[in-house]
């Protein structure tokens, strides 16, 4: 089932008949779109980021970078694609991976979706996302092995916190500070960065 915007439609047994590979051609073919995959199998085809999500996502992406190039691991942006195992294939705003994963992947491997689990992502709500939804997206991160993630929503300026022991905290206002606890250590995200100038 190929699913856009909400709407659900039978094209070509998409959602039955679709590998791995399979799905890397079909996401090349169509660099347009951001695409992912359900646990179903469903194919999920969402809107591009409007301008204030491109902003927030950006600010994450940025720092992450800036912090692993003076400790380790690899940082990567909403356009890496992680293929989970439960089957889903999920792209978050930005993401973080631990040099013990990363070299559990060969060369072949990092050139197609990354068959490996983020210790770290965050995701950003954009204004036509469902914060239930998100919800439940961020338990997947967890309950797929992702140690660490954050989801941010600007509307309503919070954040909550995802822990792999399955603890949820939320922090309420953008003028406090989120901490990479044992994940990333000694990182620390200014959330008045996501200010708009």
């Amino acid at each position: 089932m190929l699913i856009i915007e909400g709407l659900e439609l039978e094209i070509r047994n998409y959602s039955e008949h679709m590998s791995d590979d399979e799905l890397f051609e079909f996401c090349a073919d169509n660099p347009q779109l951001r695409i992912e995959r359900d646990s179903h199998k469903n194919i999920i085809i969402m809107s591009p980021a409007h301008g204030e999500s491109g902003y927030f996502e950006k600010e994450f992406i940025v720092d992450i970078g800036i912090w692993t190039r003076s400790h380790s691991g690899v940082s990567f942006s909403s356009n890496t694609g992680f293929l989970l195992p439960n089957r889903a294939m999920r792209a978050p705003d930005a993401s973080w991976i631990s040099p013990e994963r990363w070299k559990t992947l060969s060369s072949a491997e990092k050139s197609k979706f990354l068959a490996v689990v983020p210790d770290f992502v965050v995701e950003v709500r954009s204004p036509s996302d469902n914060i239930h939804a998100l919800g439940e997206k961020m338990l997947e991160w967890i309950e797929n092995g992702v140690r660490l993630a954050w989801l941010i929503d600007p509307q309503n300026k919070r954040a909550f916190i995802y822990r792999e022991d399955g603890s949820v905290d939320t922090v309420e206002g953008f003028d406090q500070k989120l901490s990479g606890e044992t994940v990333l250590p000694d990182f620390v995200f200014d959330l008045s960065q996501l200010r708009l100038p």
